[in-house]
């Protein structure tokens, strides 16, 4: 409920304290008092703001845990999923700037709690198409699903397919080429993410600066620093969902689960991606409650209340103030003829430009804002697809990729960020020692990123494929290849995918490619018996077996995926540990009026510049690795089944490991600015009192009385930074 001016004013007259003798037991009292009722209300508030942290967060790396279950239910290529990834910042750029410039003279707790509905809202639309576009329908020849039709994989004559069954077959294709020719519902998806946007897009400018203004100001950065732990628990939790939701069929709870043919270890597996997305908006909805029943103002704190120093937003507002009386003196008859608040706007815009002018004019802010893009850029993309480079990579399931991402990676990236607020504050570093530790972290991490190139596993051995069917030599079109002398009396399609493990340890694309001319069994355990391709590698004149699935990688890959997971873990703590003092330096090389603007500016050019476009173009990339793209319904390709797994590693890891470069080089020219700046003929610089110079000096004073500066550091996608 809302408290008047008076009603505080009348409060604080009452309980003033004074100072007397500690040994007063009456002013202890009294001062227990008032703590109680002044950070009653924060603390409630800043319980539930925690919760929404922690909530946001977990949707946010649940999207990306999905990311390849998304893929396949929707037969869709990676490209296309990057678009729907960055929608959501699409989504939080929408309203943005009337959040940030309105949010303020507005009820905050009831906008924040607005935003939970719309989150919420948009997170049970990306679950919706589930429930509309029918039960998931994949490849597998018919003796594998119905077992009391005998037919053979190798159609060498369709008598061979009883009539009925094979019409019965092809107006069940027509049907569903119907029902899926008019819709794309993955444009739900990408309209739910949408709505995530801008659902959570009032929660961090509005819930920060609602405890800036009323805690106690020697609390407030304990209390930030509270809810941005918070926040990086929710991407732990996020992972570890998808990886229990990727272990249950799509389909669960609609279909009988023993009729299911493949396993989740099968590269046309979808889990339960759905399920996490209910289970993520029926929690927004809960962190959401709380705010519809706080009030718009709590009590100030009388610490704050007569303090004799403002904060920089008061002395910022106060300047403004002052500045802007003879712009509107000056303007009198555009005000007369404009009406209401929108008067506001005419000083604020003259402002603006020069505003922006200055900050641009700043080197060492441009330099660091183009290196922060570009690494970014790498970083984005690199966390986006992470869970598809090692499901391919390195042949494992879903489940277990976010399960060690979540329970391993996570929690190094939370340490790293620690650390480096730690370092930063132990050794008391200046602003050049900032930027050199920024510099050696990401020089460090993208050199020992540098070492996975050299652990990646062979290509899986698929006949037709990364082989030949004899198995002497490397294929090159592969289209051409599928087809070899052992199949050729059969009617195979090379556009099929169930693929079958030979006995030989083999891989081929379906039972009629592999030239097996009989089957028995059902289900999971079917078993293909005369593969004529089967026996050519070993034993030409002998016909082998093969059974439902793919092979297993190589002996050596097991091996490869824990030194790439050490590695992994290593580097991911490392490029943390420079995320806090690049965050300092940014804050130390701007003139203090100008920080927000600045921090505006620097968070709008990353959601724009690199969180929109870097999962695109990264899922392009990807896409021109695949060597064998399944086919939808109604024809036209799908999503890919399998990927080179070279190729795929250069790919995905030199795109990484160049735009990283590039931002190191970025940040060698920051640090030769601010040398620059700190040589000393140029010393007076801080001699006058701005920190726009970016002086070196010791500003061990500084770092004292700005603790909360590295408890509270933030930065896009800092929660899911692998």
């Amino acid at each position: 409920m809302e408290i008047s001016s008076k009603e505080n004013t009348h409060f604080f007259s009452n309980n003033t304290i004074l100072p007397v003798d500690r040994s007063s037991f009456k002013s202890e009292s009294s001062a227990s008092k008032e703590k109680q009722s002044c950070c009653g209300g924060i603390k409630i508030f800043l319980g539930a703001l925690s919760f929404v942290y922690f909530a946001k967060a977990l949707s946010g790396s649940y999207l990306k845990s999905t990311i390849t279950q998304i893929e396949r239910r929707f037969d869709i290529p990676s490209s296309l999923v990057g678009v729907i990834d960055g929608s959501f910042e699409i989504g939080n750029l929408l309203i943005i700037i009337l959040v940030s410039y309105f949010g303020a003279k507005l009820h905050r707790p009831r906008i924040i709690g607005a935003g939970c509905l719309i989150m919420s809202a948009g997170t049970f639309l990306i679950a919706m198409p589930q429930f509309f576009m029918g039960r998931y329908r994949y490849e597998r020849f018919p003796s594998t699903i119905n077992s009391t039709v005998s037919i053979s994989p190798c159609l060498q004559d369709k008598s061979q397919t009883p009539f009925s069954a094979l019409e019965k077959s092809h107006a069940k294709i027509n049907a569903g080429c119907e029902k899926e020719a008019g819709s794309s519902m993955w444009i739900y998806v990408l309209l739910g993410n949408l709505l995530r946007g801008i659902g959570e897009t009032p929660i961090q400018p509005l819930g920060i600066t609602y405890i800036d203004d009323y805690a106690i100001e020697e609390n407030a950065a304990l209390y930030i620093g509270c809810v941005q732990t918070v926040a990086i628990i929710g991407p732990i939790f996020g992972f570890l969902l998808g990886s229990l939701c990727a272990k249950l069929y799509v389909d669960i709870g609609f279909v009988d689960l023993d009729s299911i043919t493949i396993t989740h270890k099968d590269a046309q597996w979808v889990g339960a991606w759905w399920l996490g997305y209910l289970i993520a908006g029926a929690i927004s909805v809960l962190a959401g409650i709380p705010f519809w029943f706080l009030p718009k103002h709590l009590p100030k704190p009388e610490s704050r209340k007569d303090s004799s120093t403002s904060s920089e937003q008061s002395k910022f507002i106060t300047e403004d103030n002052k500045e802007q009386h003879k712009s509107y003196q000056q303007q009198v008859k555009i005000a007369e003829m404009a009406k209401g608040k929108s008067l506001e706007f005419f000083p604020s815009l003259l402002n603006f430009l020069p505003s922006l002018k200055n900050l641009f004019g700043n080197p060492v802010y441009i330099l660091y804002l183009c290196a922060s893009i570009i690494q970014f850029n790498s970083l984005i993309g690199m966390v986006t697809y992470k869970p598809k480079y090692i499901e391919q990579q390195y042949g494992q399931t879903s489940s277990k990729t976010n399960f060690v991402i979540g329970l391993i990676n996570i929690p190094a990236v939370a340490f790293g960020i620690f650390s480096g607020g730690l370092i930063m504050k132990k050794f008391r570093i200046n602003v050049l020692g900032a930027a050199k530790l920024s510099l050696g972290s990401s020089f460090f991490g993208y050199l020992l990123l540098l070492s996975l190139f050299a652990m990646g596993c062979e290509n899986s051995e698929v006949a037709g494929l990364t082989v030949s069917y004899h198995g002497t030599k490397w294929t090159t079109d592969y289209e051409q290849a599928l087809f070899s002398e052992c199949n050729s009396g059969c009617l195979c399609s090379k556009n099929d995918w169930d693929p079958i493990c030979g006995e030989n340890g083999v891989t081929y694309i379906s039972a009629c490619l592999a030239g097996c001319q009989a089957s028995s069994g059902s289900g999971k355990n079917t078993v293909f018996f005369n593969c004529s391709c089967v026996g050519t590698l070993e034993s030409p004149s002998r016909s082998s077996s093969a059974v439902v699935g793919p092979c297993q990688k190589g002996k050596e890959c097991p091996k490869m995926f824990l030194y790439f997971l050490v590695v992994s873990v290593i580097t991911s703590y490392t490029l943390s540990v420079g995320g806090t003092p690049g965050y300092i330096l940014l804050l130390r090389c701007i003139k203090p009026h100008l920080k927000s603007f600045a921090l505006g500016i620097y968070t709008l050019a990353i959601r724009v510049l690199a969180g929109i476009p870097a999962p695109v173009y990264f899922g392009v990339a990807i896409d021109t690795t695949c060597l064998k793209w399944g086919s939808k319904r109604c024809g036209g390709r799908g999503a890919c089944r399998l990927y080179d797994s070279s190729a795929l590693r250069y790919v995905y890891l030199g795109l990484t490991l160049v735009l990283g470069t590039v931002s190191i080089f970025f940040s060698v020219a920051v640090l030769w600015v601010l040398r620059k700046r700190s040589s000393p003929q140029d010393e007076t610089l801080s001699a006058n009192g701005e920190r726009g110079a970016c002086g070196t000096k010791s500003r061990k004073d500084n770092f004292v009385n700005s603790d909360h500066l590295i408890q509270t550091t933030y930065w896009p996608e800092k929660e899911t930074r692998l």
